[in-house]
C-alpha cells in the first residue's frame, strides 16, 4: 500500500489533465483495503474510488483522499458443459481479460475489446460497443462498503444495470470499493455482429471466429477513436440520448436522415455524434481542447489544456445541440468539480 499526500495525477487520468489529489492511497492487494478501513473509516469524508481514470474529468485538483486498487489476477471459479465463471481482480486491465478470455475460446465479451479502463470500472460504468454491454456477463460482484468496512456481494441483478451506469455509479458512488467481479462466459459463443460494419470487417478477416471479432473490433476502435497515450481523451464524452416515440416524430419531421435506433421499452436512442457533427462540431477547435476530426463523439486535450477548458468547451456543444435539436445531453463522463 502506498500513500502520498499532495499527488499529482496527470499519468492517471486519460485526459492528461494536470491535477493532484490531496492523499492519494494506492492498494496493492486486496487485503490492503480492509488494513486501511480499520485503521480509517472514511465515513462522509471525500474520497473517489479510482479504476483506470478513463471515464473522468478533473476540473480542478481533488481536495480528498483517492483511493486506487490496482490488485490483479484472473482464476476460473466454475465450470459447466455451456459456461466457465470467471473471477478477474478490479484492477485487471479490462483488455487483458478480453484477451485472456478470447484465448480460451470463451465468448462474451470479445465485443468490448479495446475499451480502456479496469474491470472494476466496467461494473460502475456497465461498459458497452457494438451492440454488447458488460452486464449481460456480470454474474456477481464483490465490494467493500467503505463506511463501515464490511464486505458485500451483489448479483448481477442487484447490481441495477442501466445505459452506462449502475448502483454503483447512482446512489451508491464512492460508498464500496469493487475488489473482484465474476464473469459468466459461453464456451459456445452465440457472435454479435450486426452493428454498423462490424460483420463486413469480420467478413474481410475470414472466417466467423473470436480471434477475428475481437480483431476487428480492435481495428474499428483504432480507425476512430484516438489513442489516449497520444492524444488525451475520455472515448465518448456524451451518452446517445433515448427519446420518447413523440419526440422522435416530431425530430424526423424536421430531419428525416437523423439516425435512431428502437428499444426494447418503445424508445428509441439517437446517436449523439451525429448531433454533434451535425451541428458542425467535428474537427472544431478552441485553444488546446478539439473534437476529434473522426469521432464527434470524442473530445480530446491537444495538450495542456485544463480540466475547466474541457469541461467549457463540453457545456457549449451540449448548448448547441440543446439550441439546434431541443435535446440535452448527458456526459458519459463523470466530472468532478
Amino acid at each position: 500500500m502506498l500513500t502520498e499526500r499532495n499527488y499529482s495525477i496527470k499519468r492517471l487520468n486519460t485526459f492528461g489533465v494536470d491535477a493532484s489529489a490531496d492523499r492519494y492511497v494506492r492498494f496493492d492487494r486486496e487485503q490492503e483495503v480492509a488494513q486501511f478501513l480499520r485503521d480509517e473509516m472514511l465515513g462522509e469524508t471525500l474520497h473517489l474510488v479510482l479504476g483506470g481514470g478513463s471515464n473522468l474529468l478533473f476540473v480542478d485538483d481533488f481536495p480528498g483522499t483517492l483511493l486506487h486498487p490496482i490488485f490483479k489476477g484472473i482464476s476460473i471459479v466454475e465450470e459447466s458443459d455451456e459456461h466457465v465463471w470467471v473471477r478477474a481482480m478490479a484492477g485487471e486491465i479490462w483488455d487483458d481479460l478480453v484477451a485472456f478470455a478470447v484465448a480460451r475460446g470463451w465468448g462474451g465479451i470479445e465485443n468490448l475489446s479495446l475499451i480502456p479502463g479496469n474491470v472494476g470500472a466496467s461494473v460502475v460504468q456497465n461498459i458497452g460497443a457494438y451492440g454488447v454491454e458488460a452486464e449481460s456477463v456480470i454474474e456477481r460482484v464483490e465490494a467493500i462498503h467503505l463506511a463501515s468496512g464490511e464486505q458485500a456481494v451483489f448479483s448481477g441483478k442487484e447490481c441495477d444495470f442501466g445505459y452506462r451506469t449502475s448502483r454503483f455509479k447512482k446512489e451508491g458512488h464512492d460508498q464500496y470499493l469493487i475488489t473482484t467481479v465474476v464473469f459468466r462466459l459461453s464456451r459456445q459463443p452465440r457472435f454479435v455482429l450486426d452493428y454498423p460494419g462490424v460483420r463486413d470487417a469480420v467478413a474481410a478477416l475470414g472466417d466467423i471466429c473470436l480471434a477475428n471479432v475481437r480483431q476487428a473490433i480492435i481495428g474499428l476502435r483504432k480507425s476512430k477513436l484516438p489513442d489516449p497515450a497520444v492524444m488525451g481523451n475520455a472515448g465518448s464524452f456524451f451518452k446517445n440520448p433515448v427519446v420518447e416515440k413523440g419526440v422522435l416524430e416530431k425530430l424526423i419531421a424536421r430531419f428525416p436522415d437523423m439516425p435512431r435506433y428502437p428499444q426494447a421499452d418503445g424508445r428509441f436512442k439517437l446517436a449523439a455524434g451525429w448531433l454533434i457533427d451535425k451541428c458542425g462540431w467535428k474537427g472544431s477547435r478552441l485553444g488546446r481542447v478539439a473534437v476529434h476530426d473522426r469521432q464527434a463523439l470524442v473530445i480530446v486535450n491537444l495538450g495542456g489544456a485544463a480540466g475547466r477548458d474541457i469541461l467549457a468547451f463540453s457545456e457549449r456543444i451540449r448548448g448547441s445541440v440543446e439550441e439546434a435539436y431541443g435535446i440535452s445531453l448527458e456526459p458519459e463522463v463523470r466530472v468532478i468539480a
